[in-house]
Formats: C-alpha cells, sequence, structure tokens
C-alpha cells in the first residue's frame, strides 16, 4: 500500500474500459422484505506506458445501495504484475488481481466513486481488462435482476423434475425434486423468456446459476428458496445450475425450473456425446481454490472459497464438449484416510453411494453413463501425514495395501464401463512410484488402456486453502491433462 503516487514516464497511448455491472435484487414473495440493488461502473485507463512498465488509473462508481467497503477485482491477460497501487490495498495472485478500500475510502454511497491506481510491468503486450466486479457483482454491461422466493413451498414443474432438465451427476429424482451430494452436480435446460426461476432447498452449499454461458448470480446457502433470473431479452436462452461445493454429510434438492409469465422451459438440451469421470480427493473437488492466500480462515473458510466448476477437472471437460461427474471427498484416501483418521473407511467406502451420507445407500449407473474417460486421482491422504502410533501400518505395509485396493478399485469400474474405457491412475510426486506400480501391474495382466500420469509441475504455486490447488494451478493442470489426453487412444 502506497499514498503517495510515483512519477512515471513518458505516455505512449492511453486505453479505457468501462463496465456497468448487473443489478441485483432479492425480494419475498409472501412478504415485503428490503431490497438490496447492487451494480457498478468500473473505468480503467492506461495513462502512460513505456517499454516493460505502464500507469494506470481506475475508478469504481457504485450504482446500487450504499456499501461499507468495496473490492474491486480483474484478470491480467497477458502476465502484467502490479509493482506497486496507492489508494487501496492490492493482492495479485497469477493472473487474478483484488484491490481492497482503505480505512478511510470504503464507504461508496449510491452514485458515489472511489479511485486508485498504480504502477505495473508488462512483457510482449499489455490488453487493457475487459471484465471486472465489485464486492463479487460482475460488471457486464447487461442488466439482470435476481429475485429470491422466500416462500416454504414452491410449485415445481410438472411431472419429473429431470423431465425437462439435462444433467449426468449422480442425482436421486423424484417428480417433484431432486437429491445429491456430490460436488459439481449441475444442471441444464432451455427457455424461452424474459427470466428463469431456479427452485432449490438446501442451506449447505453454494451455486452459481450461468444464463447464455455467463455467471449471472451466485447464491450461497440459498436455503429453500426460488431465485428468478429476469430483465432478460424475451427470446432463447440456455441456463445451467452448477453446485460449487463439497457436502458428504448433507444433500441438497434442486426443484426444478420455472418460466418467467408468458415464457416456457423448453425440451432438454441433448446429451454430449464425450463422457468424462473424475474420481479423487480434495485436489479434484476444488478446494479452496478460489483463495488467494493459504490460510482462508479470514476471508470466508473453506466453503465460500471453493468452487468445483473452477476445479481441473470441469475446465477440462468443458474444454473438450465432454459431459462429466466429479465424483471426489476431501480427506479421503484409497486405504487411509488425512492423517489416520475415520479409520476402517476410505475413499472406496463412498464411492458406490449415489447420496454420500446415507449408509449403505447403492448407486447404479444409468445405460447413458459410459464414460470413455475416467481420471483417478487417489493418494494424498494415504501418504501425505506421517503414520501415527497404533495405526496398522508400517510404510511398507501400507505401500502394499494401496496398490492391493487400488487393483481391486480398477476391477471394479473395468467392469462397470467395460474394455475400451480409458482408465487413467494420476499422481503427484509425493507418491507417483507408487500409483506407477499399479499401472505397470495393470499393463502386465494385458490391461494396456490403464495409464499413468504425473501432474506434478513446478509451476504449481498451491496458494489455495491449506496449500491446495489455485485457480492458476487448476488451470495449468487442465491444460497438462487436455494435452495428455491428445496422446490417449480414446475414441469419442
Amino acid at each position: 500500500m502506497h499514498s503517495t503516487r510515483h512519477r512515471s514516464r513518458p505516455a505512449v497511448a492511453g486505453a479505457v474500459v468501462t463496465a456497468v455491472a448487473a443489478a441485483l435484487t432479492a425480494t419475498a414473495v409472501t412478504h415485503a422484505p428490503a431490497q438490496a440493488a447492487t451494480g457498478c461502473r468500473v473505468t480503467y485507463q492506461v495513462a502512460n506506458q513505456w517499454t516493460g512498465g505502464f500507469n494506470a488509473n481506475v475508478t469504481v462508481t457504485n450504482l446500487g445501495d450504499p456499501v461499507p467497503s468495496w473490492r474491486v477485482a480483474w484478470s491480467f491477460a497477458a502476465g502484467q504484475q502490479v509493482a506497486q497501487l496507492w489508494n487501496g490495498a492490492v493482492r495479485q495472485s497469477g493472473a487474478r488481481v483484488e484491490v481492497d478500500n482503505l480505512s478511510w475510502n470504503g464507504r461508496l454511497a449510491t452514485g458515489a466513486s472511489a479511485a486508485f491506481g498504480f504502477n505495473a510491468s508488462w512483457t510482449g503486450s499489455n490488453p487493457v481488462p475487459t471484465e471486472f466486479t465489485l464486492n463479487g457483482t460482475a460488471c457486464t454491461g447487461s442488466t439482470v435482476t435476481t429475485t429470491t422466493t422466500t416462500t416454504t413451498t414452491t410449485t415445481p414443474p410438472a411431472g419429473d423434475v429431470l423431465s425437462r432438465t439435462h444433467t449426468v451427476g449422480r442425482v436421486r429424482a423424484t417428480e417433484d425434486t431432486a437429491r445429491y451430494t456430490w460436488p459439481g452436480i449441475y444442471f441444464e435446460s432451455r427457455f424461452r423468456g424474459t427470466g428463469v426461476g431456479i427452485v432449490l432447498n438446501d442451506a449447505a452449499n453454494d451455486y452459481d446459476v450461468q444464463v447464455d454461458g455467463t455467471t449471472v448470480a451466485s447464491l450461497i446457502t440459498p436455503g429453500r428458496t426460488t431465485r428468478w433470473i429476469t430483465g432478460l431479452t424475451n427470446a432463447e436462452h440456455t441456463v445451467r445450475l452448477v453446485k460449487r461445493t463439497e457436502s458428504p454429510w448433507a444433500a441438497g434438492e434442486f426443484g426444478g425450473f420455472l418460466p418467467a409469465a408468458g415464457g416456457q422451459v423448453l425440451d432438454k438440451p441433448a446429451a454430449r456425446t464425450r463422457q468424462i469421470e473424475f474420481i479423487g480427493d480434495s485436489l479434484t473437488a476444488g478446494y479452496g481454490n478460489l483463495s488467494t492466500t493459504r490460510d482462508c480462515s479470514a476471508n470466508g473458510g473453506v466453503d465460500r472459497n471453493t468452487n468445483t466448476d473452477l476445479a481441473f477437472g470441469a475446465l477440462t471437460a468443458r474444454g473438450l464438449g465432454a459431459d462429466y461427474q466429479v465424483n471426489a471427498h476431501s480427506g479421503r484416501g484409497m486405504v487411509r484416510n488425512y492423517n489416520g483418521g475415520e479409520p476402517g473407511t476410505s475413499f472406496r467406502t463412498y464411492y458406490d453411494r449415489g447420496l454420500q451420507n446415507v449408509t449403505g445407500d447403492v448407486w447404479r449407473n444409468p445405460d447413458t453413463w459410459r464414460p470413455q474417460l475416467v481420471v483417478v486421482g487417489l493418494g494424498t491422504n494415504d501418504f501425505s501425514t506421517a503414520i501415527n502410533p497404533g495405526e496398522p501400518w508400517t510404510p511398507e505395509s501400507l505401500a502394499t495395501a494401496y496398490k492391493t485396493a487400488y487393483q481391486g478399485f480398477l476391477d471394479k469400474l473395468r467392469t462397470q464401463y467395460g474394455p475400451d474405457t480409458v482408465i487413467v491412475v494420476s499422481a503427484t510426486d509425493l507418491f507417483a512410484d507408487t500409483a506407477r506400480q499399479v499401472v505397470t501391474d495393470r499393463n502386465a495382466r494385458g490391461d494396456d488402456r490403464v495409464r499413468f500420469w504425473n501432474y506434478d509441475n513446478p509451476g504449481l504455486d498451491r496458494l489455495g486453502c491449506d496449500w491446495h490447488f489455485s485457480l492458476n494451478d487448476h488451470r495449468l493442470i487442465s491444460g497438462l491433462l487436455k494435452d495428455y489426453i491428445a496422446t490417449l487412444p480414446i475414441t469419442w
């Protein structure tokens, strides 16, 4: 943080980008609660630029209700690095930059503005950022209104709740609701009209709502509600609801999509022909990937900083145009859980369940789920902590048990999906040799469609919560994985 502006070198050219955020309001149907509108305008101006450096000024204008504090965030596209900033407190992790107010300029009344400036470095090119957020609200230049219905009952769509909704996740569906616990579950639909309602009953999880490919709302532990997205062009749209967080202890409930007045929910989108299943632990789930600090206890905790939709599995599948499942459970290993916790259980205890919190629940994959690729990442929790006194392992016996259990797990996957599915056993340096031996033994048995992939990389910063992968790490791993997949004998 600096309170004085430093002299910059002669200007080359100025660049300005202005974005106006969507207006977001929350109201209740059965009562008349206070409405809270949020919106912003951000102006970013490159005032001076020279070889290897530049100076920029940023102004944020609050278009919504007064706010007691502000955070402006954006991502650089070409590796620019902030060196010095005034009138704000800056944090940068990879491409992402976040600027918070200082003690004296935090409150913004409606229509009020705050300004800050910075010096930064660049190499190659210096494109102006095009997307900004104010306190998490995207400055998109469009007007979208969200309305929360707090009535205790909702009217779901007629018939099966999934009759007009596409999903491939592990959900237990009835006529009224779909229940689920695994992370990354998503529901997709099409509708015509100016708005869409999302019926939910979930006080444990966070969600993103995406309309026409753009995130228009984040729902933080929404409870029992119908969230309306309105103010859209009267046309045909797509809508996607995705579960960001893990909740192995509690099931969420989705009650379907509802059309706005005069609109219509259309036939469900077609399933994608490509299918990928990701199996793993917290690294696969995207644990703490939104955090810019390894200790996230002061910035919302793990749940508020987790988004499975931005973890490497989801990024890879979407990049390849594939449907996907993320069947991940933090803290669980192939035979041993983190620090020896919950002895007698492991990831394998839960993998066969549709609802992780229901003992004895058995999931049966529908005939429509036959992934051409399965990526397994289990072993970090088995080997990352020292064996405690009283645990029934030595390092040698743990490695042996791990390899034996892994072979049994691969047998299960091969039985489920048949001989053509390619199964990738992934690992980091921590347990790469042991995991590689699993694949070597498997190949020796004649199963040459099981492959090994070590995705450790010196570029990983592990700046997520508790030394987990950051957003930058997940993007890096996704790129590496897509390159690796291109070498595999997969018939899509």
